[in-house]
């Protein structure tokens, strides 16, 4: 850690094309007009992959300004008994969670990992504020992890109906703190309550699909792959709340192919949704650079149906320049739909072909690959990157004691501006 030298990047605006410099916490371009979304260029155009056990391997594409300890990461292996089963030649899985076996050491078993490990490399570590992250679950259970072992400053505020999924294998350092918004409400409600948070002076947001550390610490699952692999796969497939994952690949694909090692090929993003929460779906299959009308009722009732809590973003960066409509676009893409019935009978295939649990989400990503194998859309001989985004919990909390991080506040859905603004600057008063 000691020879350590923070990345060198310039930043680029995608809907100008401007590049500029990086202000220390740029989540938009200074001088753009329109919704976008800025991308970094990185000084080393060639990815070197150092010996490091964790994710910082890849450092030389990821923004920090310094590193954290962090020994997690993933693994990419090429798949036996799931690609026989699938009649597949050249199926790679990139397991983010816990499959020691394999290499993979996510203990909160979630790919979210890779955005709060890159994120956090990113704050100064004499910065005073509050770092701020709205999630529907594992995004905050992987900032929690990152930011009590780093002893960052954290507010998170996640769904109450979500809190489930804030579980650790050890009590938190007291620098991170939780709030809610109350029974019923959805990711949407837990980003309303986090921006009225921000609107006292000692927060700052973590940015979500904007910050480039969120997108490229993401992208480290394609890096681990093309590295494996030795090329550009031919498809990526993986499931989407935000889609900010799709479009972290996308970007990765580009600095690939501009390495020059690893051939010019652009995969196909085959991304999917949880029926019947579909919005990103109903806007693709329409056309449509922007979100249709969705009644925040319905909204609600269709995420409390599916079992993939995670995939239930309703204000997706989809139609923002360089969203996932123009990932898409740029890709030959497809937006692809599964049940919950269809992805508990795929993680029970993965289960039973690869050994291991893994969580809902990529269930649904694994459920419209094998949709789609069946119904010949897909080369048998093609080079396929299963994006399993979470996996191994059920193992890895076998025989550990399990810890919950409890809410300090429970809001209603329509909260006072100023009853959260006092509550929230009281736990870190």
């Amino acid at each position: 850690m000691s020879n350590f030298t923070p990345t060198e990047y310039k930043l680029l605006c995608v809907a100008t094309g401007e590049e500029f410099e990086d202000a220390g916490w740029t989540l938009d371009a200074p001088s753009c007009a329109k919704p976008s979304l800025v991308r970094a260029l990185y000084a080393k155009k060639q990815l070197t992959v150092y010996d490091d056990a964790g994710l910082y391997k890849y450092r030389d594409w990821l923004p920090m300004k310094r590193m954290l300890r962090c020994e997690a990461t993933h693994a990419t292996y090429k798949s036996e008994g799931l690609a026989r089963a699938l009649g597949l030649e050249n199926l790679y899985i990139t397991f983010n969670g816990y499959f020691p076996e394999k290499g993979a050491t996510m203990t909160t078993c979630s790919f979210k990992e890779t955005e709060a490990y890159s994120v956090c490399a990113r704050t100064e570590a004499d910065c005073d504020k509050v770092l701020v992250v709205a999630s529907a679950g594992n995004t905050a259970r992987a900032f929690a992890k990152v930011c009590s072992e780093n002893n960052i400053k954290l507010l998170l505020s996640v769904p109450e109906d979500n809190l489930d999924a804030l579980w650790f294998d050890e009590p938190l350092n007291d620098c991170v703190k939780l709030i809610s918004c109350a029974k019923g409400g959805d990711y949407f409600d837990a980003i309303h309550l986090s921006n009225l948070a921000l609107k006292s002076p000692k927060f700052y947001a973590e940015g979500g699909a904007k910050n480039i550390a969120r997108r490229d610490g993401m992208a480290t699952t394609v890096l681990s792959a093309v590295t494996t692999i030795g090329r550009i796969p031919d498809y990526y497939f993986q499931a989407v709340g935000s889609g900010t994952g799709a479009i972290a690949a996308w970007e990765a694909n580009m600095r690939l192919v501009e390495d020059g090692r690893y051939g010019s090929n652009i995969m196909r993003l085959m991304v999917s949704q949880n029926a019947p929460f579909l919005p990103m779906y109903d806007a693709w299959r329409a056309d449509s650079r922007d979100m249709l009308p969705y009644d925040d009722d319905k909204a609600r009732r269709d995420v409390e149906i599916i079992d993939a809590k995670v995939l239930s973003n309703r204000k997706p960066p989809y139609g923002i320049a360089g969203g996932l409509y123009d990932a898409l676009k740029a890709t030959n893409g497809d937006v692809l739909v599964a049940t919950n019935l269809q992805a508990q009978k795929a993680a029970q295939l993965f289960a039973e072909t690869e050994g291991v649990d893994i969580h809902p989400a990529p269930a649904i990503a694994l459920a419209t690959l094998i949709k789609e194998v069946q119904s010949g859309n897909i080369d048998p001989k093609a080079t396929i990157m299963l994006n399993i985004t979470g996996g191994g919990e059920q193992r890895y909390k076998q025989g550990r004691e399990i810890f919950h991080l409890t809410p300090s506040h429970v809001f209603s859905l329509s909260p006072r501006e100023e009853d959260v603004i006092e509550k929230v600057e009281s736990l870190f008063a």
